[in-house]
């Protein structure tokens, strides 16, 4: 690794550290950390200032993950290395360094970053995302699952740099570990269900028990 190589690792974890769903509710006048789970991510961002601006935020996590990918390559990096930008951009969102290192549940960004290395293995990751979604309404859960079948994914679809997906391994066990209490909730049965009524509307206050994955 050389010396740029590694400031490019740190402009990916600030970039990815950049708050997209605190300040797009900020300028709607809503605190998210206040609203629905407390969560930053799009999935709260929906619940406290409307759909259209949840998946503005979903969409622009998604790009972060995606930028932090292209920086990598960028200052030609390849194989693990790759994969640590994708795991840097990640970690920026998960643990901003803009908001006392705590920050969202890395789905959305972690699917950027898999579309930068695979975009094939992140597009399936994305339907099995779906296939989980569609019949359970349970985000948190197609979160975990989606997120686990893209480490497996990206080393069936990029064989060539096998390594690369130790990175992503790591990425998918810190998203299941920042999902143990829906994964608690989960096996109570007192998980919410996307679109279940909750009174969740702009400015509602936070509940404890939302869904979250983001």
């Amino acid at each position: 690794m050389t010396g740029l190589q590694a400031l490019g690792l740190l402009v990916t974890y600030l970039l990815g550290g950049i708050p997209v769903g605190l300040l797009v509710g900020l300028a709607r006048g809503v605190d998210v950390r206040q609203v629905g789970s407390g969560n930053i991510g799009a999935t709260n961002v929906m619940r406290g200032v409307g759909p259209a601006l949840g998946l503005l935020v979903f969409a622009i996590d998604v790009l972060k993950g995606v930028a932090g990918v292209m920086v990598g390559r960028q200052l030609g990096m390849d194989g693990w290395l790759l994969g640590m930008a994708a795991l840097f951009v990640m970690l920026g969102h998960s643990f901003s360094p803009y908001m006392a290192f705590k920050g969202g549940k890395g789905v959305a960004t972690t699917l950027g970053a898999g579309l930068g290395l695979s975009p094939v293995a992140a597009l399936i990751a994305f339907g099995i995302w779906f296939a989980v979604v569609l019949p359970t309404r349970y985000v948190s859960l197609a979160s975990i699952v989606g997120t686990a079948a893209l480490a497996v994914l990206v080393y069936v679809f990029a064989p060539a740099e096998p390594e690369m997906a130790v990175p992503v391994a790591a990425m998918a066990i810190i998203v299941i570990g920042r999902h143990s209490e829906n994964i608690e909730r989960l096996l109570k049965g007192e998980e919410s269900r996307f679109g279940s009524p909750r009174g969740n509307g702009p400015g509602a206050p936070k509940n404890e028990a939302q869904s979250d994955e983001q």
